[in-house]
């Protein structure tokens, strides 16, 4: 089954550039989500637990990847 996509109420699916745009939003919001992940880690919760700075830094790991994908979501060629 194919994927069905939102459209307005004309049925005319929003300009290239606003999706664009969306998804440049997206890309930003989770790699600054990740370094802040990372400073918050290894600067202020390593003093209390090493255990929980190791998770959030595995959970910064993967928000990379998750980024680019994200990112190039419904690219149209």
């Amino acid at each position: 089954m194919g994927r069905r996509r939102r459209f307005t109420i004309s049925e005319v699916r929003s300009s290239q550039s606003e999706r664009l745009r969306r998804r440049k939003r997206w890309y930003f919001a989770l790699m600054g989500l990740c370094l802040l992940l990372i400073v918050l880690a290894w600067n202020l919760v390593r003093l209390w637990s090493t255990t929980a700075a190791v998770v959030m830094s595995v959970v910064a790991a993967v928000l990379p990847p998750i980024a680019v994908i994200v990112a190039n979501w419904d690219e149209d060629h």
